[in-house]
């Protein structure tokens, strides 16, 4: 095969409520660009990156003329050819490579007709386990979809588990006051014996104040605790502090830094991102570094559309370490852009799609839908808060949300 063309198309997807979070919040909707990559075969590759809208195309676009002519299977001369480290200082192309790493390992799998996890050492479980992902949520201009309150989280948990069937539940924090969100978090926990709780406010407290709320959580049954505070330094001092295993998508995204924390440990569960890493192939090295050391990993989250969580399960299929359910904010999306809808959860998983390549479809008319809607709406700041136009954050933040 050799590559003809790549198009990039920007979609908003809406969600059932505004997400809150320690830089700002998501409001009311997901902005996702969507790559295709035509081979001269007349197959399509599908792949899928966050935000950016007319900069993320024209980014696409920009890739054309390494990307012409090259054959998708070449996967690791794609890497040299758009991520150079070098010169990778001048123009940083780790997620414009994953979105096209998905769309060649896609084509891949479509002309050989089988699934990418048979490409990547072949599938060790057939369902990924996800967590709930739980979230502080404004309302809707309707007043409905809000999560403020330790009363609402638990009945919207209670709900999420009688339609998914969930067993696991991560709180995203770094809202509100800490001492607010640990009484929340307690109430979650308390409220479903025999689940597993996990607990992430980005990074947003000091090295203090994430011990103390570490050691007012220490009794719960934690998988682990989520980037508490910001550096490497930091989950060090914090890690020296607690018995509660710390995680972190912020401070080991690549194997300097991953290499780094084997030399001295400062993160106990590396949390595998498809597109932060520049792929799936390079989060299935960064596992067998971690099978190695003895690390924990579990798939993380970005924000995905249908196309993307093809990939989070995908790389959870072929993982043999996979000790966490993973991450998905899918379940707060309100439609998707693949054929068939939204992929169903089963007892709190997704099944492994055994379809050629990622195992899923466009739905064009869809994708021209939503594609119309990011027209109409534009992109929002992810790093504001609509209720709170002025705000943004320190760290350590200091300058908490008002939970009343």
């Amino acid at each position: 095969m050799k590559i003809v063309d790549v198009r990039a198309t920007t979609v908003t997807m809406p969600l059932e409520a505004p997400l809150r979070h320690s830089n700002g919040a998501h409001w009311g909707r997901f902005v996702r660009t969507v790559v295709e990559v035509e081979a001269d075969n007349g197959l399509i590759g599908l792949g899928e990156m966050g935000g950016g809208g007319q900069s993320a195309e024209a980014a696409v676009a920009g890739l054309k003329p390494y990307l012409l002519g090259h054959d998708p299977a070449r996967t690791e001369a794609l890497r040299w050819m758009l991520a150079n480290p070098t010169a990778s200082l001048y123009n940083n192309r780790t997620q414009l490579l994953a979105a096209i790493e998905f769309a060649c390992l896609d084509l891949q799998g479509r002309e050989l007709g089988v699934p990418v996890h048979e490409l990547l050492g072949g599938k060790v479980r057939d369902a990924v386990p996800f967590a709930s992902y739980l979230f502080f949520r404004h309302p809707n201009e309707d007043g409905t979809g809000e999560i403020r309150t330790a009363e609402q989280l638990v009945a919207h948990a209670r709900g999420l588990v009688d339609e998914h069937g969930f067993s696991v539940h991560k709180l995203k924090g770094g809202v509100f006051p800490p001492d607010y969100e640990r009484e929340c978090f307690r109430a979650l926990a308390e409220a479903f014996p025999g689940h597993r709780v996990r607990f992430d406010p980005n990074g947003a407290f000091s090295v203090e104040e994430a011990i103390r709320f570490a050691r007012g959580i220490e009794d719960l049954d934690n998988d682990y605790l989520e980037d508490p505070t910001w550096g490497m330094n930091g989950m060090r001092r914090v890690r020296e502090n607690t018995p509660i295993p710390l995680a972190t998508n912020t401070v080991v995204v690549n194997f300097e830094q991953l290499a780094a924390n084997v030399r001295d440990p400062a993160v106990d569960v590396i949390l595998l991102d498809t597109t932060f890493w520049g792929g799936i192939r390079p989060c299935i090295k960064a596992a067998g570094v971690c099978e190695t050391f003895q690390l924990g990993v579990a798939v993380h989250s970005s924000g995905e559309l249908g196309i993307q969580l093809a990939t989070m399960l995908q790389l959870g299929a072929v993982v043999p370490n996979l000790s966490f359910a993973a991450d998905a904010h899918y379940h707060h999306l309100r439609d998707d852009i693949i054929a068939g809808g939204k992929l169903p959860y089963v007892d709190g998983a997704i099944a492994v799609p055994d379809a050629p390549g990622l195992g899923v479809e466009l739905d064009r008319d869809k994708l021209a839908e939503y594609a119309e809607l990011f027209r109409e709406l534009g992109p929002y700041p992810y790093d504001r808060d609509p209720a709170r136009p002025d705000w943004y954050p320190l760290l350590p933040n200091t300058d908490w949300a008002d939970p009343s």
